[in-house]
């Protein structure tokens, strides 16, 4: 089995840092199947390509003489004798993975922590995948993800192509991505895609997708196919699997009528207005210079996953008021698996956004993301004062909907919010007094903008508030003292 990764960014050796493999030398690693050889066909400041090469071994994988006979499930493919299948990609290619790449399927880089997190330009081949489903399915599992595909089949005999095709593909996936998520897509996708594993699935595998689905998944357009696949058919683990990432999508995206999906702009192909949403978040907190980060009313903790993997956010604080929101958040985090020293970047707090708390105090910048809507307007003034007047970070970002867009939302009702929770939802002028009103009231400039597509007529789907502290009204009030 064969899997080579290449990228071009400057210098490429680079990448030999995020894999903690070393481009002058071929190593080599031990698997309960076989053997992984880890080797640089090309490596120099344009151009590197790491390649993964498995020697399946077919004694071991069948329980060789003095050996534990396999825990391989009945009717997989892969016998003590077999043809071709110790060279196509299948979950052994995937395990090899895990056992040779731990650090990077993290996210991890002692030398390159910089650069584990940013997206990088990469190109993946898989020479010979079983694809069932052909190559079209290919398709629709890495298309979503970000990455260009390229699925040729492989003829059953080159000498004779009336004999038509294989079920096995020639992959190559380009795009620009994270490395730990490349991986991760591929450690659970390739296995998918063979529609097979060589070993029982038990109920732990559910967290092993969950893990390795972190911030992908959930969204996709296939989890189902994936989920059932990746699992084994086995209906408890995929149903249970669907049931979390669903937890995962309520607390991240909630719509208004399961007819619609308030939160894509209709027809549009681009990235969803979530994701619209969490980068134009970031944007403005890393243009503010910010380093200490509140994420208020964090929910399942789609925007702390975002904010954990940037290292230029050095304490990064979860604050909701529900204890169930705070475990999602965990989970999708993967607290109890993180390194200490990541993990102590990352803090979790249950607390009320309507009430002063001392440790909300002295922080860079808060974020409000699709918050203040779920408040009864009464208790406004509150949150007003607890955020702005006592925690008084020096940055504030707020999202909220925009009304006046709901238009655009075929099937949502006249009158009817984007979410049951909602308790109103302000037009343009509406949240621009609102704004006004909090940065004279506390001492803040406010700045103005939308996200997602403008429409000419009624604006853009998501209202976006940048609050900046005026320090001269605290240089002021502290002379006072």
């Amino acid at each position: 089995m064969l899997l080579t990764l290449t990228t071009t960014h400057r210098p490429a050796t680079d990448l030999g840092h995020l894999l903690v493999k070393h481009p002058d030398r071929v190593q080599s690693f031990d698997l309960p199947a076989g053997t992984a050889h880890v080797f640089y066909p090309e490596a120099d400041e344009a151009r590197c390509t790491a390649a993964l090469l498995v020697e399946v071994d077919p004694l071991k994988l069948g329980g060789g003489r003095g050996r534990r006979q396999s825990t391989s499930p009945e009717g997989f493919t892969l016998g003590q004798y077999v043809n071709d299948r110790p060279y196509a990609a299948s979950s052994l290619l995937s395990s090899a993975l895990t056992k040779v790449f731990r650090s990077a399927l993290r996210g991890e880089s002692r030398d390159r922590p910089e650069l584990a997190a940013t997206e990088l330009p990469l190109t993946v081949r898989v020479p010979v995948l079983r694809c069932r489903g052909g190559a079209e399915l290919a398709v629709r599992v890495f298309a979503p993800l970000g990455w260009t595909v390229t699925a040729t089949p492989v003829p059953l005999d080159e000498t004779y192509p009336d004999w038509g095709d294989s079920r096995y593909v020639d992959l190559t996936l380009t795009g620009t991505l994270r490395l730990a998520d490349a991986l991760n897509h591929l450690y659970v996708l390739l296995p998918v895609l063979d529609d097979a594993k060589h070993y029982w699935v038990a109920p732990d595998e559910v967290d092993k997708l969950l893990r390795a689905g972190s911030g992908w998944l959930a969204d996709h357009p296939e989890r189902g196919l994936i989920t059932r696949r990746y699992l084994a058919h086995r209906r408890a683990l995929a149903g249970a699997a669907l049931a979390r990432l669903a937890e995962l999508r309520l607390a991240d995206e909630p719509s208004a009528d399961d007819s619609i999906d308030p939160e894509t702009p209709p027809e549009t192909p681009r990235a969803t207005l979530a994701t619209q949403r969490r980068e134009a978040v970031l944007a403005a907190l890393r243009d503010s210079g910010a380093s200490r980060v509140l994420d208020l009313g964090c929910g399942g903790g789609a925007l702390l996953t975002a904010l954990a993997a940037d290292r230029r956010f050095t304490e990064v604080v979860g604050v909701d008021v529900a204890d169930r929101s705070l475990a999602m958040a965990a989970r999708r985090l993967r607290l109890d698996r993180l390194p200490e020293r990541q993990r102590d970047r990352i803090h979790l707090r249950q607390s009320a956004l309507t009430y002063r708390d001392d440790r909300l105090r002295g922080y860079d910048a808060a974020v409000l993301m699709e918050v203040v809507e779920h408040l009864d307007p009464p208790r406004l003034p509150a949150l007003q004062d607890a955020v702005f007047g006592h925690a008084r970070p020096g940055t504030v970002v707020v999202t909220t909907p925009n009304v006046e867009y709901n238009v655009r939302y075929e099937g949502l009702a006249p009158g009817r919010f984007r979410h049951a929770d909602h308790r109103f939802e302000w037009t343009r002028a509406e949240f621009a007094a609102w704004v006004a009103r909090v940065a004279a009231a506390h001492g803040y400039t406010a700045t103005l903008g939308g996200i997602g597509d403008d429409d000419p007529e009624v604006g853009s789907p998501t209202q976006l508030a940048i609050f900046t502290r005026d320090d001269r009204d605290d240089r002021k009030e502290e002379t006072n003292r």
